[in-house]
């Protein structure tokens, strides 16, 4: 308890300037998923809060994510549909899924597999986050504009003879769990069908027309439509949102500029009276748990879920930790994955009773949070309770706040969380497989799959087949080129033959650093703790590499980010016997000779020691 509060200026400035940051996120999230902008703030103030009680790392800021509201996006949907897209009657199913998830990840944390996270190739990791980026842009292109499909009445009449099918059947379903033979009794079916309304008809064709209409593929077909019905002064406020977000950048970053554009584009559509679209009601009013979760539970209804609750869980797990690392490197400091585990599921299991989407670690609020002064957990238990009062200060206000803003926000979000590194890297990647006359990179395909079947397909199933694939693609290049492990040391590195004569008065001066075996997605963190275990007095460091027969992509940017850590702290950094593979990787995205000539590369240790004896000053002794 008392180091919670060692730090209570910074973490006070630090947890109240990331809960700002995290308003306008949280509501969007929430329109975005479909629950609602209260489901938003809900779930950033829940996660915010508890995650940070009982996290692992002391500087994250937690709450929904976009990539954990694109998988939220799509459970929502698909079980609203279930339930004769009545979202009040899918609520307890979609809170229980969201509480599985949670209980998951306590799980998970408990039995110590946070460790395992770091398997999840780059490549997969990269396709999903640009598939999360284009799902959003293409889903926010209606509101930004101004087109809801349930209120074109011309497309929604379109739907009148499926809502009458859809009736219909609910009605035979009813009299069969009721156990009434209809073909034994039909007057009762013809009675009961007479009292359907037109308003009834109406009210389910509008459901129909906008699921019809949901996802990407449903936008990508109303486009047309949408691009003949545009609301001009909707496309007006979104564009001044994106304008100022980005724009007010430039100017200064003290100031969050998502909550300048929200507040300056809502003030100008209420203060001059415009005749928009607002945001769903946010009442205001204090979370209370919804106990339907508990009382309509029955594990036969949850079980189709079980694997969706498990596929929310492991992505919370590696956004967040994720943010851990860069938390990290930061502040120099070392998280607890196992323990982050736990608080991100405790957070993201209370969230789901109170009614809030799920969320994890979120980077940019976390570095906000650093860069504003929050050192400990009490940074992101304050920016959850800000939010609470927020919510209960300024729920009705917040409920005038135009939905083409928050539509602005989104698009904003899903062109930055693209990864624009993995796809600038694609015409430089070495083209290692071949489909029929084409030549690809494998690492590029496995991207480009989980890129497409998560856009147009499924989240959930396209990181399983992209693990599959990279799988097997990594086990024929092991077998192809060692059938040797790989084995990085990361500690006291033992002294080769080549190496007993090297010179005693230089042994403090200079640290050799040997790579035996594959650089891949497994093996990273090891050549990442490289700057950690250098000495103070080793200016000058020696890889050797003839015994890496090959680095894959991730093992190529950790290099990569190793080497920039290196230089900026002013040390040399040398290579020695690059094996083919990974000099030609290396060579593609100019780690040489961007970060290392090519004078700096040897042929031998030989070589190297004799650049070592001539040019290495002992200035120690």
């Amino acid at each position: 308890m008392k180091n919670l509060f060692s730090n209570l200026k910074g973490d006070a400035f630090g947890g109240i300037t990331a809960g700002i940051v995290a308003l306008p996120l949280a509501l969007a999230f929430g329109v975005s998923s479909g629950l609602g902008p209260s489901a938003g703030l809900y779930g950033a103030i829940f996660i915010g809060f508890f995650a940070a009680l009982f996290g692992g790392t002391n500087t994250q800021i937690s709450g929904p994510t976009a990539p954990m509201t694109a998988v939220s996006m799509v459970v929502i949907a698909g079980i609203v549909a279930t339930n004769e897209g009545d979202i009040e009657k899918a609520l307890p199913a979609i809170l229980t899924v969201f509480l599985l998830a949670g209980l998951f990840q306590v799980g998970l944390g408990a039995l110590g597999l946070g460790k395992y996270i770091k398997y999840i190739p780059y490549p997969v990791v990269s396709g999903f986050m640009t598939a999360i980026g284009v799902i959003i842009l293409i889903t926010q292109i209606l509101p930004s504009i101004g087109y809801y499909p349930k209120e074109d009445m011309d497309y929604v009449n379109k739907f009148k003879p499926q809502a009458e099918e859809v009736i219909l059947e609910g009605i035979l379903r009813d009299e069969q769990n009721k156990g009434i033979l209809v073909l034994e009794d039909f007057k009762e079916t013809i009675e009961r069908a007479k009292q359907i309304s037109q308003d009834d008809i109406l009210k389910e064709s509008k459901t129909l027309a906008k699921n019809n209409a949901s996802g990407v593929i449903g936008a990508l077909k109303v486009l047309p439509r949408a691009l003949k019905n545009i609301n001009w002064l909707e496309v007006l406020l979104a564009l001044g949102t994106i304008f100022i977000i980005y724009g007010f950048k430039r100017i200064t970053k003290i100031v969050p500029s998502t909550l300048v554009a929200l507040v300056v584009m809502s003030g100008i559509a209420f203060g001059f009276g415009l005749d928009y679209r607002s945001i769903e009601k946010i009442t205001g009013d204090f979370p209370l748990p919804n106990m339907e979760i508990f009382t309509s539970f029955s594990l036969g209804s949850i079980t189709p879920y079980i694997f969706t609750a498990l596929t929310l869980a492991l992505l919370g797990a590696i956004d967040s930790l994720l943010t851990s690392v860069v938390a990290d490197n930061m502040t120099k400091t070392k998280h607890k994955p196992n323990k982050e585990l736990i608080g991100q599921g405790i957070g993201n299991s209370i969230a789901a009773i109170f009614g809030g989407i799920p969320g994890a670690g979120a980077t940019i609020r976390t570095v906000v949070n650093i860069n504003s002064g929050g050192k400990t957990k009490l940074s992101g238990m304050i920016a959850g309770v800000l939010l609470l009062i927020i919510l209960l200060a300024l729920g009705p206000v917040a409920s005038q706040i135009p939905a083409a803003v928050l539509a602005g926000i989104l698009i904003t979000v899903g062109i930055g969380v693209m990864d624009y590194k993995g796809l600038k890297a694609i015409p430089s990647l070495p083209k290692d497989i071949k489909l029929g006359p084409l030549k690809l990179s494998s690492e590029v395909l496995i991207m480009l799959i989980v890129l497409g079947l998560s856009t147009f397909w499924d989240l959930i199933y396209a990181v399983g087949i992209g693990l599959v694939i990279a799988s097997l693609m990594f086990m024929k290049k092991i077998g192809d080129i060692t059938a040797r492990g790989s084995d990085i040391k990361s500690l006291r590195e033992e002294v080769w033959d080549d190496e007993i004569d090297f010179p005693e008065n230089l042994k403090e001066e200079v640290f050799i650093k040997h790579i035996k075996g594959p650089l891949f997605f497994g093996s990273t963190s090891e050549i990442q703790a490289l700057a950690k275990q250098l000495p103070e007095t080793a200016r000058t460091v020696i890889i050797r590499m003839g015994r890496m027969q090959y680095i894959d992509q991730s093992g190529l940017y950790a290099l990569e980010d190793i080497l920039i850590d290196l230089k900026s702290d002013g040390r040399k950094v040398l290579f020695v016997n690059i094996p083919k593979q990974p000099k030609y990787m290396m060579e593609r995205i100019d780690i040489i000779p961007d970060l290392i000539p090519e004078e700096d590369c040897f042929k031998s240790f030989e070589k190297c020691l004799k650049w070592i004896k001539a040019n290495v000053e002992d200035t120690v002794h």
